[in-house]
Formats: structure tokens, sequence, C-alpha cells
């Protein structure tokens, strides 16, 4: 009867487990935090520094400001996670081809418009492109209520626009915020460290929200109503908090005689081209952002191809994924903090060592037809997303230039959006194993060249890091 239970009742036990292991791992670095923050204040006061208060205090400052609208912004991106393919393919009943098609709009949209949305960012103001998705997404929640094929297709270009302003607009006005507070790579490591736990806490929560919302209405729908209520609320945030900040030329000085700034892009193309480590830093954001995406769209039916449960808990499951992805956020804190290396050399490396890890994770899912095997595979790979974003971004605030970073950040997306089209016209039902084995592949690849480049040129002497 026991053994019964715990099975019928499998993913909830999951759920508490990991959410044991995460206030452990929480109050474990809260601890250790404030161990670090005790010898910094010490060694201060023995080199008798007198500055260390107007940083504590400008770093508090900015990380409320960005972690309050990154927390609502997430929640409400997170809300949809778990039923957009069961919004398409079961309370709409459409094919699950034109289910790829849908998903195949928003990353054909978010490819086309990613280069303009980094250019208009940079060149317009970070803020008011952030003010831009609030209203973009709002709309395209809007439209996925409509359940007629035209009005789906628009929602999904305005997702995909959204998603291209949502992880280039963001990043990029928080680094040059504190750029401007004069804060310290180390603080901005913070921050970043702190977002992704937060978000992995917020999408946990969006989850079981979710999955209490669906279970009370019995509509896939209601979440996204509900994430459109969240996006009203993250405008008028960032409209009363945020101050403007702009790359090069922009602002009062924006050029208004090339609407779609082609010399511009041509410019960030050509720095791409000029430096490796930055080839590499795109051959990262292509190749794991690629298969996260993917994973988005695979992970349901690969666990349900695999369950003997009948009907999964999918919003229980979500939130597994996300306390996953707060295991791996809370180690990457750990492991910057503790680290001796200059930040540049431990970030490259963390890089190459989380792709390699996530690709182990997919190549195990794809060999193991265990349902169990496979829900813990995906959670190593949820780990490794945790690890990810804080890791990438500090990378590209290292390597790239505040003038053109929200536009290089875009421009990276551009292959990343053709990988993943490419990837869903494949047929992804039919050849579930073979896209994810290839996502596995691709990020192997992707550890190698990171170690290779960015690592090897680092720690050569006669290759200073270009901080």
């Amino acid at each position: 009867m026991g053994a019964s239970f715990f099975s019928t009742h499998y993913y909830e036990f999951q759920l508490l487990f990991l959410s044991i292991g995460c206030l452990v791992a929480l109050i474990a670095d809260r601890v250790a935090s404030q161990n670090r923050q005790q010898k910094d204040s010490h060694e201060e006061r023995a080199e008798g520094g007198l500055g260390g208060a107007g940083s504590g205090s400008a770093l508090a400052a900015l990380t409320r400001q960005y972690l309050v609208v990154y927390a609502i912004v997430m929640g409400a991106d997170w809300l949809q996670g778990p039923y957009v393919y069961s919004l398409y393919r079961d309370q709409y009943a459409f094919p699950e081809r034109i289910v790829a098609i849908l998903f195949v709009t928003g990353f054909v949209s978010a490819g086309l418009f990613a280069p303009l949305i980094g250019v208009w960012a940079d060149q317009h103001g970070r803020k008011r492109l952030c003010l831009v998705f609030c209203a973009t997404y709002t709309a395209a929640c809007l439209c996925i209520m409509v359940p007629f094929l035209p009005v789906l297709l628009v929602g999904r270009v305005l997702g995909g626009i959204s998603t291209s302003i949502l992880f280039s607009a963001f990043e990029s006005w928080l680094i040059s915020a504190s750029t401007s507070h004069a804060l310290p790579q180390a603080d901005l490591s913070t921050i970043m460290g702190r977002a992704t736990l937060l978000n992995g806490l917020v999408a946990t929560g969006a989850g079981v929200f979710s999955n209490q919302l669906v279970a009370i209405t019995g509509s896939f729908a209601t979440p996204f109503v509900a994430s459109g209520i969240l996006l009203v609320l993250a405008w008028a945030v960032i409209r009363g908090t945020w101050v403007e900040n702009y790359g090069s030329g922009g602002g009062a000085e924006a050029a208004t005689g090339d609407p779609f700034q082609l010399q511009r892009l041509k410019t960030a193309a050509r720095i791409v081209q000029d430096d490796p480590r930055l080839l590499v830093l795109g051959l990262t954001q292509t190749c794991f952002e690629g298969s996260m995406y993917l994973f988005v769209f695979l992970w349901v039916p690969s666990l349900q191809e695999s369950s003997l449960m009948g009907l999964l808990p999918l919003g229980y499951i979500f939130s597994s994924f996300m306390l996953s992805m707060m295991l791996g956020s809370i180690l990457y804190t750990f492991l910057s903090a503790s680290s001796p290396d200059s930040s540049l050399l431990t970030h490259a490396k963390l890089s190459s060592a989380v792709c390699a890890v996530a690709a182990l994770a997919l190549a195990v899912s794809v060999t193991q037809r265990d349902e169990r095997a496979r829900f813990w595979a995906f959670c190593v790979f949820e780990a490794c997303v945790g690890m990810y974003y804080p890791v990438q971004g500090m990378l590209r605030g290292a390597l790239v230039a505040d003038a053109h970073r929200a536009t290089l950040s875009s421009l990276f997306r551009v292959p990343l959006n053709v990988f993943v089209v490419v990837s869903l016209l494949t047929g992804v039902s039919s050849a579930r194993s073979a896209v994810l084995t290839a996502s596995s592949l691709m990020l192997a690849f992707s550890s190698i060249m990171t170690g290779a480049v960015i690592v090897a040129r680092v720690e050569a002497p006669s290759n200073p890091p270009r901080e």
C-alpha cells in the first residue's frame, strides 16, 4: 500500500525532496555569505577603508531595483511555461505539426527582430525597450486566449519580439547601471547570482500556482490571464523606479536617418568577427539556449512517452525543474565566491563545465527509457540552466563593451533562433531522440571550444583578458 502510494504521488515526493534540499542549500549559502561579509568588513577596517558603506548602499539599491522587476517579469513568463504545449495540443486540439509551426513562428520572429531590438535598446534606451516588452507580451497573452490560428500566430510573433527584449535589454540595463554606480565585478556577479536564484524561486511558485489555476478552472488558458496582470504591474514598477541608460550615441544623440541602424549592426558584426572569444560566446549561447528552448517543447512528450502513471502533474514537475535551477544558481554563487582565479577565468571554466554536464544530462535522457531516470536527467539539465545564466551574463559583462552590449546580445540570438527553427521543422515528435542527441553533441562541442579559446587565451601570459 505504501509503495503504491509513493508511486502514485512520485512527483509530489520529488518536489518535497528538492524543496528540502533547496532550503538547506539556501541556509548554508546565507551563512557563507554573512561570513564573507564579516571577513570583508574586517579587512576594510584593517586597511583603513572608508568607502564600504557607500558601495554597500549602492549595491543594495540597485539589487532591489532590478530584482523586484526581474521577479515580476520572470513570474509572468514562467506562469505560461508548463501549459503552452498543452494549451495548443490538448485544449485547442491542434495537430502536433501545427503546434510546431506555432513554436517556429515565435522563434522566427525572435530571430528576425533580435538584431533590431538590440540596436533600438542601445540607441533609444534599455528602460524604454523593457516597457515595450511589458506591452507586447501582454498583447501576446491576449492573443493566445483566442483559439483561432491567425490570431495565435500574431501572438507568437509578439511573443518572439518580447523574448528577444527579455533576454537582452534587461541584462544590458543592469550591467550599465552597475557601471554607473561604479560597482565592482564581484557585486555584479552577486546580483546576477541572486537574480537566477530568485528566478528559480519565482518559477517554482509559478508552476504550483499555474497548476492550481488549471485545476480550479479546468482551462489551460487561465495562467496566461494571470501572466498579463503581472506584466501590467511590471510596466508600472519599471516606469516608476528605473533610470534610463543607453549605448554609445544613444539618447538625444540617437541617429534618425537610419531607423534600422544597419551601420551599427555591421560594426557589431565586425567586432564579433575580430575577436574569437566573442565568436565562442555566441556559439555557447546558440548551443545552450537553443537546447533549452527545444527542451521546453520536448520535456512534456518525452516524459509522457515513458510514463506509467497516467496523467502527469505538469505543474509539480515544472516546479521540480525550477527548484533544480535554484540549486544550480546556489552552486554558482558558492563556486564564484570561493574561486581564487580572476573573474573572467573562473566564469570561462564554469561555462565549459556547465555545457559539458548539460550535454551528459541530455545524453542520459535519450539513452534511458525509464521515466524516473529521464526526470532526474532533466533536473540535472535545469541545474545547469541555473548556473548558465549568471555565468554567461558575467562573461558578456567582461568581454562585451557597454556601447554595443544590447546589440551584440541580440545579434547572438540570430543563429540561436535559426538552430531552434531548423530543429523544430525536422518534425520534433518523430525525431525527438535525434533532436536531443544533436543538442547534446552541440553542447559538448561548445564546452570544448570554450576551453580551447576563452580559457586558453585568458591563461596565456601573452594574451591577457580584455577587461
